[in-house]
């Protein structure tokens, strides 16, 4: 079996490697990344990449055809990937996000590839009141992060049949370790502030409701869908990833962090402009598609592993918000030294694939 990932670089890509090369030893798995974050390590024991056969270094934008030939599965995970970056490349996340990952659907599909995963996002239900959102719930995208997802889901729908099938796994917010660790996730944050500081400060009134999930749990999601047959779920699926026991209001994950970091403090900023970014998910077809592959983490335990995994490279930054552990802040960094120009193309043509046994070589 051959599998490609996309962005495979980031905070969810080490884990899904990791766990694709547990579960499928004989796969040939292959990375493509920009390679944006590849410097952003958090404690890694080895190289992410080393448990890949093949790393290339390249844009989604222009991914060659050719990569595709011989592949079975496409995890898709490429993409600019939360709201602040959203917001400030509006347009370019639109391009990468969406109409880059629809091109590579259908040239995955031409190259005869038999599964297609799709990392989606519960964030497509926005400002969503009432019950908890099913995949029928009406959507209402607030943030171009936002859309994109649900402008690409739309659009590779009609891609799927006998011989293609397509899972859009909408994720719940991911949060928890990974040898690349994001702090701009509202459980990470709010660790890392109990870490630093000893105080939380919520950037809204702490009401609106979030779904959560492990990084390594979307792993496993991913795992799954790799291998879903079209019986289970259709030819074409779109899920709500995640566990209906993991629906929090932002001010009790504050609540959970304080009670597991003692002497944490918590503060509200009464006078925020709500957050119309609120929604509570049900995740029962994902329970009755996928029970083997369910959620292991407990939000207790996500918890200390933060703790414990930002203790162990000595974080103490208490303004992390203005650091490397924002991904905004690596790509503003990266345009700010010229190594990214406005279109956040690297300014040095420069690609790469890696093999096993020769780390690196000229594409």
């Amino acid at each position: 079996m051959k599998i490609l990932i996309t962005g495979n670089m980031g905070y969810v890509g080490p884990g899904v490697v990791a766990q694709l090369r547990a579960a499928l030893p004989d796969a040939k798995l292959i990375g493509f990344d920009m390679a944006y974050f590849g410097s952003c390590l958090t404690n890694a024991a080895i190289l992410p990449e080393r448990k890949l056969d093949v790393q290339l270094f390249g844009d989604i934008r222009n991914l060659p055809a050719e990569l595709l030939q011989g592949v079975d599965a496409v995890v898709h995970l490429a993409a600019i990937s939360n709201d602040p970056m959203g917001s400030r490349f509006e347009n370019i996340t639109l391009d990468v996000n969406y109409r880059s990952s629809v091109r590579l659907a259908e040239m995955a599909k031409d190259a005869g590839v038999r599964s297609f995963v799709f990392a989606s996002s519960c964030s497509m239900y926005g400002a969503a009141e009432g019950a908890p959102k099913t995949e029928d719930s009406t959507l209402n995208p607030l943030t171009a992060y936002a859309r994109s997802k649900v402008f690409t889901e739309a659009d590779i729908k009609p891609l799927a049949d006998e011989n293609f099938t397509v899972t859009c796994l909408r994720f719940a917010t991911a949060c928890g370790m990974s040898d690349r660790l994001r702090l701009d996730l509202v459980l990470n944050d709010f660790v890392a502030c109990a870490v630093s500081a000893g105080h939380i400060s919520i950037l809204s009134d702490g009401s609106p409701w979030r779904p959560l999930i492990h990084v390594k749990d979307m792993a496993l999601a991913i795992e799954w869908a790799v291998n879903r047959d079209s019986k289970n779920g259709g030819q074409y699926l779109a899920v709500n990833a995640g566990s209906n026991s993991w629906n929090y209001q932002v001010h009790q994950l504050a609540t959970a962090v304080a009670k597991e970091i003692s002497g944490t403090q918590i503060t509200l900023n009464t006078d925020a402009p709500p957050d119309k970014r609120s929604y509570c998910v049900n995740f029962d077809l994902f329970a009755k598609l996928a029970p083997a592959h369910q959620p292991r983490y407990t939000l207790e335990g996500t918890i200390k592993e933060l703790a414990e995994g930002l203790s162990a490279v000595n974080f103490t930054d208490a303004d992390f918000r203005n650091s490397k552990m924002m991904r905004l802040k690596v790509l503003t960094g990266l345009q700010d030294t010229g190594l990214i120009n406005d279109d956040l193309e690297w300014t040095d043509k420069v690609a790469y694939i890696a093999e096993r046994s020769s780390p690196f070589e000229t594409v």
